[in-house]
């Protein structure tokens, strides 16, 4: 998986420049998701600390990058990035359970069909 989506169902978007990420989730569709509820789409849990919403760069500059670590601990910097890490298998994770559905969705559609098909045939015979 190159990209994160967005993990609504009704929305799927490619995210190209920001990603709003809660502890473990990440949605596009922010400002409709999280401005009445503030629950995590994904698993409902209640959003209630500041930090408990991030809006992310997905392509910080190098600036960036060099400040935002430096000074602090390698062992926090590794937590940091085990983090990460737990957030991108997280999203694999999602993305395969939706290609899933979908395909489950299209072999139902297709196994109707044939069906279908079946009856028109029988019928025309």
């Amino acid at each position: 998986m190159d990209n994160l989506r967005c993990n609504r169902l009704t929305c799927r978007r490619v995210l190209t420049e920001k990603a709003v990420v809660p502890q473990q989730d990440l949605v596009d569709c922010a400002n409709e998701l999280f401005n009445a509820s503030r629950l995590c789409p994904a698993c409902d849990t209640s959003l209630t600390e500041p930090d408990d919403v991030v809006v992310c760069s997905l392509h910080p500059s190098n600036d960036y990058k060099t400040s935002v670590l430096s000074g602090l601990n390698p062992a926090i910097i590794v937590e940091i990035c085990g983090r990460a890490l737990s957030f991108w298998q997280y999203q694999v994770h999602q993305e395969h359970s939706f290609q899933q559905a979908v395909v489950r969705n299209l072999n139902e559609k297709n196994a109707q069909i044939q069906k279908d098909l079946n009856n028109v045939v029988r019928e025309g015979s």
